[in-house]
């Protein structure tokens, strides 16, 4: 670490902090991440699914790694450095001043951009939020992949997944089986977040998350997510009967292809949401589209219904794959 000097700590979390320092042998600026785990080999480190997941899915609005530490049976991540995240820029922002569309299309774009090459390389994010999403003018980028996992990871997932207000419910129902759907249900919410100011689902606890989910989506039916009322029934827990809102109501300035999005992206089904390809190709991002050529495969289609029986089959072609016989996941894509 001797050819970097810290100047100043800027993050710190469960994990462990971020500093802001300079390489001695150019001048660049670089944020460096220290984990408070220790780590007895290098074999170990290594073997880290956000070591992984970082040196597989390089791409422009993903931030790069420039170099991976162990010192004194620490590690240090060294990034790009980048001026700020999401929600900082959200607070500098009141509400006399709000993003305008075309700014929230510029970050939604760049942001399902770099979903859709980590979702087919294999990974997907699970913690997505606006403390996540790195800015540098107009430049976003996705960061903080300490919870990604790879989506042909044979289940069960750990129970603590993501920041509870852009949890997705499957999550929050304990499902045995989730995978990077969870990260478009983020992506809605981060979405109507920048379009009002204020988080769409802020709960306090697990269960009044779920309340504000229904209090804003409605009660999922048999029709919605056949499969969220088992694993609700599984876990003893009853929806609470609420009708919802509509989403023109609580972001009244927003155009009507922006709330088509947001409400696809918040479909209780996680195989009713948008694949980020899919995102992409929404009508909202009409005179931004362009497909990476890498990116350019065959989805499945939106809204198809699915029995109670058949959804992990289905979720599990959808979004990550096939079972093979022994029930582990084989990525199709």
């Amino acid at each position: 670490m001797d050819k970097y000097d810290m100047i100043k700590e800027i993050g710190r979390g469960a994990f462990g902090c971020v500093f802001q320092a300079r390489d001695n042998q150019n001048g660049q600026v670089v944020a460096i991440k220290r984990l408070n785990r220790k780590f007895e080999s290098w074999e170990e480190c290594l073997n880290l699914r956000e070591v992984k997941s970082l040196q597989t899915t390089h791409h422009s609005n993903i931030v790069e790694i420039k170099e991976i530490i162990q010192e004194n049976n620490l590690l240090y991540f060294v990034f790009e450095y980048m001026e700020c995240n999401l929600h900082q820029l959200m607070k500098i922002r009141t509400k006399n001043k709000p993003f305008s569309e075309a700014e929230i299309r510029n970050w939604c774009f760049q942001v399902f951009n770099g979903l859709a090459h980590m979702h087919a390389r294999g990974y997907f994010h699970r913690d997505l939020k606006p403390d996540n999403l790195l800015v540098s003018g107009n430049i976003i980028k996705i960061a903080d992949f300490g919870l990604a996992r790879e989506i042909n990871t044979s289940p069960p997932y750990s129970e603590y997944v993501g920041t509870r207000w852009y949890r997705a419910p499957e999550v929050l129902l304990a499902a045995p089986i989730y995978g990077p759907a969870v990260d478009m249900w983020a992506m809605g919410a981060i979405m109507a977040e920048l379009l009002t100011q204020d988080p769409l689902f802020a709960g306090v606890n697990q269960q009044h998350q779920m309340y504000r989910i229904c209090s804003v989506m409605g009660t999922p039916t048999q029709v919605d997510w056949a499969y969220g009322i088992e694993l609700a029934t599984d876990i003893n827990y009853q929806f609470p009967q609420l009708s919802g809102v509509s989403l023109s109501l609580l972001m009244p300035s927003a155009s009507d292809d922006a709330v088509s999005l947001i409400r696809s992206l918040c479909s209780w089904d996680p195989c009713k949401r948008p694949t980020a390809l899919e995102a992409l190709q929404h009508p909202f991002f009409r005179s931004w589209y362009y497909v990476p050529p890498d990116l350019r495969f065959k989805t499945a289609g939106v809204g198809m219904n699915s029995s109670a029986r058949s959804l992990k089959h289905e979720y599990l072609s959808r979004f990550s794959g096939t079972l093979t016989n022994s029930g582990s996941i084989a990525c199709a894509r």
